[in-house]
């Protein structure tokens, strides 16, 4: 079986997948709260515990793969995995295979959780222009044509930065749950931020899609592939043609199969 580790800024989301065929499926999901400082040893016991608690075997686990966006962290990260597997996890770094060509000025600036996602939309939907939109802590767009070249990244406030920034920024303004609204006006002041929050993002997505597939794809639609935490708020929405929860980890796992040279 294998562990893969999407670091980010609000939680570690982590995937054990079954083996390493490329149609294999995620046995097990969780999620670890990154937002304050721990050592490797409650990292890779939290790891070990949540996986027996699940039915799967830590001792089963035959490879690692991470994507980081949180530097800080990796050395608690990696540290767990050699005390706690006995591994050396497979970081998704510069001189790792991707598949991928970064067009990008500055290609080792592209986020390790970026490249993953498209490493995954590539494999599932390949000869085709992809928008990746992944909705975490922030919102992006990765842009991907039908060549495989990684051609840049769209960045702007997740629901969540936003919906903190208007309470941390106004005095009467509260916090607000993020939710899909019922209207287009606010009858109270939670439901006016909710109304806000939401069609910010889709509006904004919409436009971007439609202004890159006319810029870059000669005005062909591009598929827009949507992840992330939030990504489930816009089910019920023409935003997205596909919508893949787990698309970092999918990618990660790829991504493994790709720079193992023994196939255990």
């Amino acid at each position: 079986m294998r562990l893969c580790l999407d670091i980010g800024n609000t939680h570690i989301f982590g995937g054990v997948f079954g083996g390493v065929c490329a149609g294999c499926e995620i046995k097990l999901r969780f999620r670890y709260d990154t937002k304050q400082t721990h050592s490797s040893d409650q990292i890779g016991l939290f790891f070990r515990e949540v996986l027996t608690s699940n039915g799967v075997n830590p001792d089963k686990i035959s490879d690692i793969a991470i994507s980081s966006v949180v530097p800080a962290l990796n050395y608690s990260v990696r540290a767990a995995c050699i005390k706690y597997f006995k591994l050396e996890p497979l970081f998704l770094k510069s001189g790792v295979k991707t598949g991928l060509q970064i067009k990008t000025k500055h290609p080792t600036e592209v986020g390790a959780d970026l490249i993953a996602g498209a490493i995954g939309a590539v494999a599932l939907y390949p000869n085709e222009p992809l928008l990746i939109v992944d909705l975490g802590t922030a919102t992006t767009i990765a842009v991907v044509d039908a060549k495989k070249n990684y051609l840049g990244t769209v960045i702007l406030p997740g629901l969540k930065t936003s919906m903190e920034a208007l309470k941390l920024n106004t005095a009467q303004l509260p916090s607000v749950s993020i939710e899909r609204p019922t209207d287009t006006i606010g009858r109270t002041t939670k439901d006016s931020i909710q109304i806000g929050l939401y069609y910010m993002q889709y509006a904004a997505l919409k436009e971007l899609a439609f202004q890159i597939s006319g810029q870059y794809f000669s005005g062909k639609k591009a598929r827009i592939v949507g992840t992330g935490g939030f990504v489930a708020l816009f089910e019920k929405d023409s935003l997205f043609d596909n919508i893949r929860p787990d698309l970092v980890l999918e990618g990660l796992f790829i991504c493994l199969n790709m720079n193992k040279l023994v196939i255990s």
